[in-house]
């Protein structure tokens, strides 16, 4: 029988000890050869979101600190400047400038490979059947509605795709995978069509 744990992905929340034990687990259970060529693909990928977390980095580390005793008007000012600041610094990208065609060949070829009929049959009941109720606009370095309204991805699909740096997330809108700032919701980049 195909069980599907899910990571909890709500804000303000976090995975336990036990939790981490079985992604793991089944990680180590269930991870593909992957072919020199993915490696480096992987790791082209890799590179690309590690320089949008310089980047976001560099940006707020110029920003204005915030005291303890700051208003919620200054904390949202402040994140309201680094979105801007974000923009501006990326005021070329758009979409597939890190989900380029290579590694999103890559995600989708070892999604659909990966799976079994119904455990895709599943994933995709999973995804589609919580989507979000607000209309979401996939455009590069725009905002992600409401963080409570992500649609919780199931562990066994993101063990399957490239990890990501704390700063990043996946999320899908759909059957689009879309890379999501964790700081302010900002769509980082997104590919179509990514679902098994």
């Amino acid at each position: 029988m195909f069980v599907i744990v899910f990571l909890v992905t709500a804000v303000g929340s976090t995975i336990n000890a036990q939790e981490k034990t079985v992604v793991k687990q089944i990680a180590a259970a269930e991870e593909p050869v992957i072919s020199p060529a993915d490696k480096e693909t992987i790791k082209r990928f890799e590179e690309r979101v590690k320089q949008y977390v310089s980047l976001r980095s560099s940006l707020k580390a110029k920003a204005p600190k915030l005291s303890k005793d700051s208003t919620p008007e200054q904390i949202q000012a402040a994140e309201t400047a680094l979105v801007a600041a974000l923009r501006t610094g990326r005021a070329g990208a758009k979409p597939g400038d890190i989900f380029t065609p290579d590694i999103a060949q890559y995600i989708r070829t070892t999604l659909k490979r990966e799976f079994k009929p119904d455990e895709k049959r599943e994933i995709r009941k999973v995804v589609l059947d919580k989507e979000t109720n607000i209309p979401v606009t996939l455009k590069v370095n725009y905002p992600y509605p409401d963080p409570k309204e992500f649609v919780e991805m199931p562990a066994t699909l993101l063990l399957k795709l490239p990890q990501l740096p704390k700063e990043v997330k996946y999320r899908y809108v759909n059957r689009n995978l879309i890379l999501i700032d964790t700081d302010n919701n900002l769509i980082v980049d997104y590919m179509i069509d990514a679902l098994p």
